[in-house]
């Protein structure tokens, strides 16, 4: 269980990011036009996970622009912005502000990813959704760095998170 704040007040989530230097697990989510999206479909790549509790908030909208932006000047790397919003309300968020290089997936089908990768929050008012979290996998499946934002309200440090590629 890792603790961190939301408005500087604690809140728990089900477990720990996964190690760096292990294989990451798997996941099924629901991408655009509610098709199953795992990991392995995206074997041979690099993988940004940018997770963040609801599109519909101001620092995970900014998250996702970010990441957009960025996404396109790198090479064989995809970017997952991974919430439990609908993907109706993603498509809406993406179709609205032009995003085009990242690919929303969610979880709300069953929240097995939240659970495997440790960021599910257990308490507090978000109880259910997910914790801001960075999480970069090598071409072979490996993490290779991790964040989990200490204060929800905060943005992820996205300069590390992309240095990890280099």
């Amino acid at each position: 269980m890792a603790t961190v704040t939301l408005k500087n007040t604690p809140v728990q989530t089900v477990g720990e990011l996964p190690a760096v230097n292990t294989i990451a697990p798997n996941f099924e989510l629901v991408g655009a036009g509610l098709a199953d999206k795992k990991l392995t479909d995206y074997a041979g790549k690099k993988v940004i996970l940018n997770i963040f509790p609801s599109v519909d908030t101001p620092t995970c909208a900014t998250s996702v622009r970010h990441f957009n932006q960025n996404a396109a000047k790198l090479d064989n790397t995809v970017v997952l912005c991974i919430s439990r919003d609908l993907p109706f309300a993603q498509g809406r968020f993406c179709g609205a502000e032009g995003i085009a290089n990242v690919e929303m997936l969610s979880d709300f089908r069953d929240g097995q990813f939240g659970k495997d990768y440790g960021v599910l929050f257990a308490d507090g008012p978000l109880k259910g959704l997910l914790s801001r979290s960075i999480v970069v996998i090598n071409e072979e499946g490996k993490v290779i760095y991790t964040e989990q934002v200490a204060e929800t309200a905060d943005e992820p440090n996205y300069d590390n998170a992309l240095a990890a590629l280099k």
